[in-house]
Parts: C-alpha cells; structure tokens; sequence
C-alpha cells in the first residue's frame, strides 16, 4: 500500500490502492461521519469525452442497485476537470489477486465463489443491465468473509440489446482477454445480456487453470481466436478438474450467444449440483448439463436461415482476393431480404488474413451528394488507422505520401479526415476538364493501392448501389480495374433498377473488361426456413411453432426483415407469451390470424413508430430528413432541444432498436432515463453534461431504411419543405465558416428542398451562392453530374432577374455550368448555357471563358478548322489578330519583331520581369495555348505566329506561369526556322524556370515535353534529354496530363532506340508496358506500335 497526501475536499485519504494508466483509487473516509470508503478517479488532469462518459456510467447504473453482490456507490462528485467517484470499502481485493497471492483455493471454494457471482448476474439480468466487462480484476473478495462484489460498470449498457460497430481491437471496450465474439463487431450478432456469460466463461477458465484460453500480443490474433478458435479443455489442462465443470466452462465459452447458457439460473442449478456432490462424496460425476436451462427473455435469433450457399460464396471470393485477385461481388434482393446481413459474414475471414473491411451506404433522401458512400468508407478507415500507436500511423503517412506525392490535398478535400494522418497539404493546381479527371483518378487509385496488399487485402462494401451518384459508378468502374487485394461488394435492390438504370450500364462496361463480376441473388425465406425461425425464437419443436410460422408467412411472404418485426409485435401485443407454470412459449393463434397487416413494410413500421411517445415521432421525422445516419447535435438543433432532452426523448426508440447508436457515447444521458431517486451532486447539472458533449458527437443511425422511410412518412406532404428547409437554415447557421465546405452538400440538399418556399431575393441569391460553392466541391470529385445539378439549380434561383442584379454570380454559374456540362457531353445543354453567356454578359471577358469551352469542344469533336476560327475570332477581339494564310514572309517578319522588342536584354533576365496582371493578356495567353494542339494539326504555318504573339504579350506586361509555353515555343521557332540553336535553347531553359518560380504544376509535364522533345536535345546530349521526357511523364501523372505523358513516353522511348542506350528486349518490354497503359485510342498509340514492330523485327532476325 502506497500512503498518499492527495486533498480531496470532504474526504480523508488513508492510502493508495491502485494505479492503472486510467484511474487512481484510494482508500479513506467521509470527514462528516468517518464512513470506510474507497475513491476513484481519472488519472488525466484532462480527461477525454469517452472517459468522462464512462465514469459517470458506473455511476448512474449503480446508484439503484443496493444489492450485496454490487459494489455501493455513495456519490459521483465534480472534481478538477472530471469527476471522483466515491464507493462502499468492504476490504475486499481482486478475485484475481486473491487465487494468485498465497491463497490455496479448493475447488469447493471455487465453487461457491462460482455461485455467488450466479448470484450477482441475476441481479444484473432482473435489472436488465449488461456488464460487458466481466473479469477477475473486477469481481473483488473479502478474504475474511469471502463476501463477493462486482464493480466496474463503467461501459455496462442498461439497452436490451446493442449492435457493436466494426472498428480496431485497440479501441474496443472491454478486456480483450475476456470480451465475447460478438463484442469484437466481427461476429454479425448482437450483444445482449449473453455477452457476460462468454466473460465470465473465460474468468472461471483462468481461475481453474492459471492460464487464460487465448493469448497473443497480436489484437487481432486475439479477436480472432475468440470468433473462431476452440480454446483447451479446461480438464485438459488440469486433469483434476471434474469434467463436467470443463464441459460447464465450455458451454459459456460458445461462439454463439444461442449455444452457451441462456439463463443465469440455469447455470446456477449446474454448479450447485457440481457443489452438492462434491460435498456430500468428495467428488463430482458428469450429468447433463443446462437441463434446467430455461430462458424467458424473448430473443429472435441472430442466425441466418438458409443463407449457407451464399454465404460460402461470398467467403471463397474472400479467398481469392486474399491472394491477390480483384473481385465484384453483388447481392440482390428485395428490401429486407438480409443483403447487409449476408455480406456481414465476411468479417470471420477477413480477421484471420487481418484484412479491412470498410462500408459506405447511398442514402435514398440524399442521392445528389457525390461519392458519399465512398467518402464514408474510407472515413471509417482512416479512424481505424489513427487507433494504431505513433510508429504505425508515421508508418502508414509515408505510404500515403509516397503514393500522392504533392497532390494530398485533392484527396484531402474528398475525404477531410485523411490531413489527421497525412497532415495540411499544400493546395492542389487548378485543373480542369480532362487534366483534373486523370489526376484524381490516378491520385484515388494509387491511394486506394496502398492498402490493398497482401498483408492486409481490402473488403469495400458500398450499400445500397441502386441510389448510387455517377461518379461513385465511375470511382467502383476504376478501381476494379488495376487493384489487387480488392474485394468490392456491392448491395442492390433488383427490383428497383431496369437495364437502362446507370448501375447495370456501368456494370456492363466492368464486364466488359472482363472484371470478374459475381452475383448473389437473395430470394425470401422458405415456409420451412421460417418455420425453423419460430423454432429457434419459441425454443419448441417444429410441429408446435408450424401452425405460428404458417400464418407469419402468409403475411409476410418470407421477407426476413419484415418477420422479425412481425414477430416482435406479436410479443409486443402479448399474442406470444412466456408460460411460467410450463416454462415454456406459447402463443393464441387465433389473436395471430386475426391480427390485421398491411402487406407493405413501410406502412407496417408506421403503425409501429405511431405506438412511440409523440416526441419519439416527432424527432424521428426530423432524423429521418437528416438522412439515414444522424448527429445527436444536429438533431438537438434543427428541434431546438439541448442534446441532452433530445437524447432523453430518443431513448425510447433506442430501446426498442428502431435506431441504433453508433458509439456508447449515448450512455453519457442514461441517468436521465432512470427513476430519479439517486443523489448526484449539484455540480454535475445538466450545463455539466451539455459542456461535455462538446467534445464528440453522438451518432445514430435507423435499424433499416424501412424505419427511415417510415418516419418520413409520418411528415405531412405539406410540412416537408418547410422541414428540410428548416433543417438546412439551422445548420447553416450553426456552421463556421471554415466548416460549411465540408458540410455544403448536407447543408444545400436540404435548403434547395424547400426552394418553392423562398421568395425574397437576397435570400435566393444567398442559396444559388452556397449552390455553386457546392457545384465546384463536386466537380473537385468529378462528380460532374451532381456539379451540373448544383450550377443549374443556382441558375434557376436567379432566372427571373441574375443577369440584372446579381450579374457575376449568374455570369459564374453560367461559367461552371458551360464547362461540366462539356465535360459531361451534354453538349446541347452546353451549346444553350453559352449561348446565354454571349447574349446577356456585358464585357468581352465575361464572355472569353465559353469562347474557351467552344473551341475546346471543337477538339474533342476532331472538328480543328472550326476550333482555329473560333480561337482566331476570340484573339481578334482581344486586340490579337491571326491571319489564316501566312507567309515564310510573314513568319520571319513576326520573329523579327519580336527579337527586337526584346533587344539588348539577356534571355536569361526574362525571368525578373514584373508579375503579368493584364487581365485581357492573361486571357489571351490562355486561349493561345488552348489552341495550339489544333494548330499543330490542321494550320501548322500559323504556330511560328503564336509562338511569337505569347512572347510580345510577356515581354509587354510581365510574366505568369502561363507565359512558360509560349517561351518554349519560341525557343523551338528559333531552332526550326532561323537555326538559332543557341538563342532557342536559352528561350527552352527560360520556360522551364518560369513553371518552376510559379510553381505551375499543371503547366509542368507540357513545357518539359517541349523542351525535351524539340529543343535542348540540339544542345545538351540525348541522355539530358530522355531524363527530361521521363520527368516530363512523371509530372504529368501527377497531374493527370494524359497528353503529355503520352507523348512524353514515345519520344523517350523512340529516341532510347536511336540512340541504343538500352538493350532492345529491356526497351521492347517497356514499350509493351505502356502501350497497354495506353491503349484506349490515344493518338500516340499507333507510333507505339509501329516502334514496338519495328524492334521485333529486328530481335527477330538479330
């Protein structure tokens, strides 16, 4: 014992007792009355939320439970930042300490031991408490008197029923140790008052043997070893050990809740017979156990019924990817039907290859927010990650860095969590159209890539798919491609999509690449599997549930979801009833078959939520337009509740597992729900708990979509508008500034819901504001069709007078609109949006950026003239003028010009020239370079003049990162038309150290490929120049300049074959491996061809 000087106001600190990482407890006595007492407290001067949520817990489940076999608690107090916890002292020590330190236990002790702690269970399970972490430091004993006290409530949980989310074992509650399968997350079961059976299991394991049953310093080996590892027999280990009581141990230990012991008097009446013989012979003889094993808690089993073929399936392609394979696997059915169910049977192997499985679901009510499901679940990786300790998250930032270089930030802006492991990263170039689809999806891939390895495969479960957004379809499209160690799972309604529904065409075109595509098609359970449901829930023989299970089909035609709840209202109504006389279920069938049931779900699960508490209904309604997951403070706001009411008012629905937490958060209020007779200090006043809650939120989520749907049902058709209107003003205005980028699209979706209810004009404009800024978040994503949705709808909050009083906010979303609109080939929308521009913009600029989308279209469209005269057109006007015939004449006289508006100045000093800020110039420069690839093809005599335009415009009104091309392109002019070698290779270097002084990342991978390809290699030797063009590709993957890598790669490779720098297999074999990187009709790919003939050729015959 360790004495101590530690001042606690009211109390008297004798000496230390315990020192853990987490608490401190001491012994002393209440001053007032010199009352034994034993004291705890947080160890951290600043305790986080979750331990501040499981102190108060042990003390508000204990406060009514005067019982002998639970600790007393006296009182929670607020002390420093947290609280103490004042408790009984009866001398008593850990159960553990107490078998370990010079005490010789009989198994007779063991045994009533074993009973007393029956006891103390029962007590729990009148109470309907579940511990959750029962073990043999938090069982303590009396050596005197062998008086037996459980303590430690601190993450008991006063639910029926909890549903454990999948997240990393080093952040899970409980003892590792001693935690059961289900509390793992990995067992597809939910955790109810059998849970404590399992830990108790192991506590009487290690109490018998010394030893515990699994052990490993690896937490996942541990986690697996409880999901799917048989532990030694008890007897086994110690022969002595009657074998009933290890057959007793074991049947505790059972993987399944449904296979270990369903009562805690059942298990009682086993150790009592075990104590009886023992004292009456001296020894114990086997019996059969769990014969007085009678349960009257009404549980629907957790097991799947008739699912063993699909669910071997979707394990054997596990398997696979486990090996390095790439896979699609897709679950159909019916709403209800149990896909998430199915799929969740994958967790058991993927533990074992300690893999990752992380899921996102498409919300029916928020279908316009891009890559959400995506964004969930790698959101849900990343907080898997930053569980892990310092070396390994430093482990995993190097790996993330290495695959994003630079560009982190365009990830960042997907999924924000990614800056807690990578850090701030420096703003991402500007791309637009092809340039910015290419870089982010090379920046997703390589990303997704560095967690898709052997070591640890990936499992991606998107739900839900029929309400999936384009450019999620487009994401899944990609990364099945060229990932390996990838298993993406995907869950759908058949019934809800057609074969022209964007979902089927996108997987045709994964078909099409030959992906391997498998599908699981979920139909209803059978009349026979439903009857073997009943069975199981009544724990009665197959003929006596028959007569029951035949009418439940009939009205419920073996839709699992639907059943279940049926079930649960046949109790609920009281037509299934425990029968204590018989000990047995029973039920009328008669109430059954005359119980009147709707044949749809949604109006099924009405009735159910109209039998909650009206404010249950009322905040559900709210939830329900939130979305399918929700905030315990949004929903206090947009209700106008503080978060404690409003988590009160919730309780209800929690109770019956309509909703479900997604964290033990929650039970931060759970004394709130409880009789209101326990005494905590006036310090810890409800302000306490709303301060508190500040730190994390509490989330929740509905059982089903169902639920969801029909708690939006119950919203009067009327009211919706102004609901989601509502919703969508209060969290805006409870939203920073720097916070509402990345809640835009929650924040929109909901206000433009209730659009027909806006009418004053600062206020629609303040709407079509926030909806471009959520326009351009998307198209950030390529997600261009919801970008398109949002600059339309900005544009029809301003279509009755934007031109005239909001002109550059209309001229803006016009602006975006044109571009996404091309992007996405909806070039008539498009053709329409700029037509509009050119009608109704008042200066020439406003109308430039669509001039620039016009000849950008013409490109694409292979339609070079057409693009030449629009860009020749827009010059013109912006006081440029380009003639289509020109002379060599023509050419000399404009280099001439332009050599002598530089005149004495060196090449080389170019660089100092002051910043370009011209607007018109800029622009200029801009449409230049776009034009130039049509140049080079279709007027090819009009490129010496270009060349020659950008210059005068630099060396006129100063420099920008857009004046690097045009140096390098007179640098080029220099060498081809006056063999100025000399003079044209300084212009080169000049261009390359203005994208490098602008830090001009997207303009990089082009000026590089120039100066490699047609000007330095006059000058420097050709190993300078392939180097060049290999750096030239690479910026150009970082960009995603497919163009430029493209050409970049031939030129490199064709001039490596000139120069035979490079053993011709060696060469040959790289040209095989970018012409399949390429092949997608690139104008390039046909030279790759002709060089890669070219060199079998002459291996060939070499």
């Amino acid at each position: 014992m360790i004495s101590t000087k530690l001042s606690i106001p009211g109390y008297k600190v004798s000496e230390q007792l315990y020192d853990s990482a987490r608490t401190l407890i001491y012994r002393g006595f209440q001053e007032t009355d010199s009352l034994p007492v034993v004291i705890k407290l947080l160890k951290n001067p600043y305790p986080s939320f979750s331990e501040l949520v499981q102190f108060r817990n042990q003390y508000t489940i204990t406060k009514n439970l005067n019982y002998p076999g639970i600790i007393q608690t006296y009182n929670l107090e607020a002390y420093q930042n947290g609280y103490i916890l004042v408790m009984e002292d009866f001398g008593g020590i850990a159960l553990k300490d107490y078998f370990v330190n010079d005490h010789v236990v009989s198994l007779k002790d063991f045994l009533k031991i074993a009973i007393s702690l029956c006891d103390v269970l029962d007590i729990l399970s009148r109470h309907r408490i579940i511990h959750k972490d029962i073990k043999p430091a938090n069982i303590l004993i009396n050596p005197e008197t062998k008086q037996v006290k459980l303590i430690d409530f601190s993450i008991a949980s006063l639910l029926p029923r909890e549903t454990q989310t999948l997240i990393s074992p080093n952040v899970l509650e409980g003892t590792l140790a001693y935690i059961s399968p289900e509390q793992t997350g990995r067992m597809n079961q939910g955790i109810d008052y059998r849970t404590d059976f399992y830990s108790l299991g192991v506590t009487f394991y290690e109490l018998l043997t010394g030893e515990l049953p699994f052990q490993s310093n690896d937490l996942m080996e541990l986690v697996h070893c409880h999901i799917a590892k048989s532990a030694p027999l008890v007897d086994e280990i110690d022969p002595q050990i009657p074998s009933v009581l290890s057959e007793i141990v074991s049947k505790l230990m059972g993987k399944n809740a449904s296979s270990r012991y369903q009562s805690i008097l059942g298990l009682k009446f086993d150790l009592e017979n075990c104590l009886t013989q023992l004292e009456k012979t001296g020894e114990v003889k086997s019996f059969p156990i769990a014969q007085r094993d009678v349960c009257d808690r009404f549980i629907i089993p957790d097991k799947l019924y008739g699912r063993e073929t699909e669910i071997a399936t979707l394990i054997e392609a596990f398997e696979r990817v486990s090996k390095g394979a790439t896979e699609i696997m897709l679950v159909t059915g019916f709403s209800g039907i149990g896909k998430t169910a199915v799929i969740n049977e994958v967790h058991k192997p993927i533990v074992r290859q300690h893999g990752y499985f992380i899921k996102g679901k498409f919300d029916q009510f928020q279908r316009n927010i891009p890559l959400s499901a995506f964004v969930q679940a790698f959101r849900d990786l990343i907080w898997q990650l930053l569980t892990l300790n310092n070396a390994q998250i430093q482990q995993w930032k190097n790996q993330i860095l290495e695959a994003v270089g630079e560009n982190g930030q365009v990830i960042i802006e997907v999924i924000p969590e990614l800056s807690k492991i990578i850090g701030e990263q420096p703003p991402a170039p500007e791309l637009s159209g092809t340039a910015a689809k290419n870089r982010f999806n090379l920046l997703f891939q390589k990303f997704t890539q560095v967690f898709t390895i052997a070591e640890h495969p990936l499992v991606i479960f998107l739900d839900d798919l029929q309400w999936a957004d384009s450019a999620s379809l487009n994401l899944m499209q990609l990364l099945i491609a060229d990932t390996g160690h990838l298993l993406l799972i995907g869950a759908y309604r058949d019934n809800e999509v057609n074969p022209a529904h964007p979902l089927i065409l996108t997987l045709s075109d994964i078909q099409k690449m030959q992906a391997p595509i498998n599908t699981i098609n979920l139909t209803p359970l059978s009349q026979g599997q439903l009857n073997q449901l009943v069975t199981d829930t009544l724990k009665c023989t197959e003929n006596v549930a028959s007569p029951l299970s035949q009418s439940i089909y009939q009205k419920t035609q073996g839709n699992p979801f639907f059943t279940t709840q049926f079930i649960k209202v046949l109790h609920q109504e009281e037509f299934l009833k425990f029968d204590l006389n018989s000990g047995c279920w029973k039920y009328n069938i008669t109430q059954v078959n005359q119980q009147a049931v709707t044949d749809d779900v949604v109006e099924f699960m009405v009735c159910q939520l109209q039998k909650l508490p009206e404010s249950t209904q009322q905040l559900l309604q709210l939830a329900a337009c939130i979305g399918n997951q929700f905030g315990l403070v949004t929903l206090a706001i947009v209700s106008d509740k503080s978060k404690t009411e409003t988590a009160a008012i919730l309780w209800k629905a929690l109770q019956e597992g309509l909703i479900l937490s997604t964290s033990t958060a929650y039970s931060f209020h759970q004394d709130l729900f409880l009789e209101k007779n326990g005494n905590i200090t006036k310090n810890i006043d409800a302000q306490t708990a709303e301060d508190s809650l500040k730190e994390k939120t509490v989330t929740y989520k509905f059982l089903h979509d169902r639920i969801q749907q029909a708690a939006s049902f119950l919203i009067p058709k009327e009211q919706k508008e102004l609901t989601h209107l509502q919703i969508g003003q209060l969290i805006l205005k409870n939203t920073s500034l720097a916070q509402q980028s990345e809640n835009i699209f929650e924040i929109v979706g909901h206000l433009n819901y209730g659009i027909p209810l806006i009418n004053q004009p600062s206020k629609r404009q303040e709407l079509a504001k926030l909806n471009l800024k959520a326009g351009h978040k998307a198209k950030e994503a390529i997600a261009y069709g919801a970008a398109l949705q949002y600059f339309n709808q900005g544009i029809q909050l301003l279509i009755s007078d934007g031109w005239e009083n909001a002109h550059d906010l209309t001229r803006d979303l016009y602006h975006a609109a044109a571009e996404v609109a091309f992007i996405s080939n909806e070039f008539e929308q498009m053709e329409s949006l700029i037509k509009v521009v050119i009608q109704r913009a008042t200066s020439f600029l406003d109308k430039v950026k669509v001039y620039e989308i016009k000849l950008q279209y013409y490109q694409v469209q292979g339609q070079m003239i057409k693009a030449i005269d629009i860009g020749c057109q827009t010059l013109k006007k912006l006081g440029i003028p380009l003639f289509k015939s020109v002379t060599a004449s023509d050419i000399h006289q404009a280099i001439e010009n332009t050599l002598s508006t530089l005149g004495e100045r060196q090449i080389e000093s170019l660089i100092e020239l002051p910043l370009m800020t011209d607007p018109q110039a800029l622009v200029a420069l801009k449409i230049m370079i776009s034009l130039t690839p049509s140049v080079h093809q279709a007027a090819p005599h009009l490129f010496p003049i270009i060349a020659c335009e950008q210059v005068n415009l630099s060396l006129k009104y100063g420099n920008t990162a857009l004046s690097a091309p045009g140096y390098a392109d007179f640098g080029i002019v220099l060498n081809a038309v006056l063999n100025q070698l000399e003079k044209g290779y300084k212009f080169g270097q000049l261009a390359l150290k203005i994208v490098e002084k602008f830090d001009a990342k997207s303009l990089k991978s082009m000026t590089s490929f120039k100066v490699a390809a047609f000007n330095q290699f006059n000058k420097l030797p050709v190993r300078d120049t392939i180097n060049l063009l290999k750096e030239s590709y690479t910026l150009g993957l970082e960009v995603g300049d497919s163009v430029h890598m493209i050409v970049s790669t031939f030129f490199r490779l064709f001039y490596t074959y000139l120069m035979g720098i490079e053993d011709l297999k060696t060469l040959l074999e790289q040209i095989k491996i970018f012409e399949s990187s390429f092949a997608t009709g690139e104008s390039f790919y046909s030279r790759f061809s002709i060089l890669k003939r070219t060199i079998e050729f002459i291996t060939e015959y070499s």
